[in-house]
């Protein structure tokens, strides 16, 4: 069914193959969802561990959160007895490990029963209501359950329809899944200057109510482009499907590699993730924030980010372009590599910043470097990654193992959460370089096993 669906986008109508960029028009319509959705997303989760260290953890609000008791109860039997800071970053470390890890299902789901189509509208569905179901306290635990299912849904078969639109080896999708973060963004930049200013300054339940409308929009975009979206491969009825879906002796050495790459991202994602957790509290407490008279908003960092992500997207495609015309562009696993060094400069300026600075708060310049280096580094990993899975997953599970790439999200989130326990005992400059590690590790592993990398995914090397 895969080869069907390659034959009938290189053989749909010539308006089908409208140019985005060099690119099919599906991918422009898919980037511009994905645009809304991220800033939904990342609109709430700017918000999520300050709203709830801030507000809902409090004597007064918590007690109105359903079913919260046995909730932390739960989570102080496995850890023990816990600060309301620990239990934030407790709760966002799961959430964000669970929205990487039911993408797994979510994709077959989407492979086996819906297709990815309508996979994608019934998970933005349930993240739009989960979105505006935030605006209250009583239903926060629901809220972030249908958030979870929602983006299980979507996350893996969204991703999965970009990788779709292309052929074989086409050297194009690479470059598709760096536009498509590109416009994602787009999203993550908007999303602290309307919903963390909104939450911030008019009150935590507006900004999440934002987050709910740009849901929408997402939906609207995603339904006006449907026609130009790649078709579903679910697979053949009885001993056809079966024999579509059978894996063989030639994928195991693609499938060992794509185990090894699970844990690069994973622990790479310890250094990417904590931007969103435990960075966000020390720079309230410890960034000096201020230009002139304004002091930014916490959550506007996470735009700094972001703006580096829109700004370098096209440098680097820009610049393997032209490597590969001369025959030097860095392999995949090259540029991953190459993506974990730098997470290791970001992580160690930050904790230089913490060293020099003392007792005093750290000027802004330091974090604005950081952010440059980390996004960057962002980009030359998880994008390349995920390319990676799309172009060597068996056809007939696509779906389910682009949802098994965010697997490697669910494991480093869930690190995040743990690690971030660890910034009310360790000193600034050694919590960072606790990170730094964390991206060396990963870097090393590639290098390690370079070659036995090199022959599972069939890359040439840098």
């Amino acid at each position: 069914m895969a080869i069907a669906a390659e034959t009938a986008l290189s053989d749909a109508p010539s308006g089908s193959q409208r140019n985005f960029f060099g690119h099919p028009a599906g991918l422009a319509y898919l980037s511009f969802m994905e645009a809304f959705e991220r800033f939904s997303f990342y609109g709430m989760q700017a918000l999520l561990v300050l709203y709830m260290t801030s507000q809902l953890l409090n004597p007064g609000h918590v007690e109105h959160v359903a079913g919260f008791a046995a909730f932390r109860t739960g989570l102080e039997h496995v850890f023990g007895p816990m600060s309301r800071q620990a239990v934030s970053s407790e709760i966002f470390g799961l959430y964000a490990g669970l929205c990487s890890l039911t993408p797994v299902f979510g994709g077959m789901i989407g492979d086996l029963v819906l297709g990815q189509k309508r996979a994608v509208l019934v998970g933005g569905v349930m993240m739009a209501a989960g979105h505006f179901l935030m605006a209250f306290e009583g239903p926060f635990l629901l809220a972030l359950t249908l958030l979870i299912l929602g983006c299980g849904l979507l996350k893996g078969n969204i991703s999965a329809q970009v990788g779709n639109l292309y052929r074989g080896a086409d050297r194009r999708r690479a470059d598709a899944f760096q536009l498509f973060y590109m416009a994602a963004n787009v999203g993550v930049f908007t999303a602290p200057l309307i919903c963390g200013t909104l939450g911030e300054v008019v009150g935590w339940h507006w900004g999440f109510g934002a987050a709910g409308v740009g849901m929408l929009i997402s939906l609207g975009v995603y339904l006006a482009g449907y026609q130009w979206l790649p078709p579903d491969t679910l697979p053949p009825k009885g001993e056809a499907r079966a024999k579509a879906a059978r894996l063989t002796r030639d994928d195991i050495p693609a499938l060992a590699g794509m185990g090894v790459l699970l844990v690069v991202v994973a622990l790479f994602w310890i250094a990417n993730g904590e931007v969103l957790n435990a960075y966000m509290l020390w720079a309230r407490t410890h960034l000096d924030r201020r230009i002139g008279s304004l002091t930014l908003p916490v959550t506007w960092l996470q735009s700094a980010s972001a703006i580096v992500g829109i700004a370098m997207a096209p440098v680097l495609i820009g610049l393997w372009t032209a490597q590969a015309r001369r025959g030097r562009e860095p392999s995949a696993l090259g540029k991953m590599a190459i993506g974990c060094g730098l997470a290791v400069i970001a992580y160690a300026l930050l904790a230089l910043a913490c060293r020099v600075s003392g007792a005093a708060k750290v000027p802004l310049i330091w974090v604005l470097g950081f952010h440059l280096i980390v996004q960057t580094a962002y980009l030359f990993v998880y994008p390349i990654g995920m390319a990676l899975f799309s172009r060597t997953a068996p056809p007939a599970i696509n779906s389910l193992m682009i949802g098994i790439y965010f697997l490697s999200v669910f494991a480093g989130s869930l690190l995040v959460g743990w690690v971030g326990q660890f910034y009310e005992r360790l000193s600034a400059p050694d919590f960072w370089l606790l990170h730094a590690a964390a991206a060396g590790v990963a870097g090393a592993i590639i290098l390690v096993l370079w070659r036995p990398l090199r022959r599972s995914f069939r890359v040439t090397p840098i």
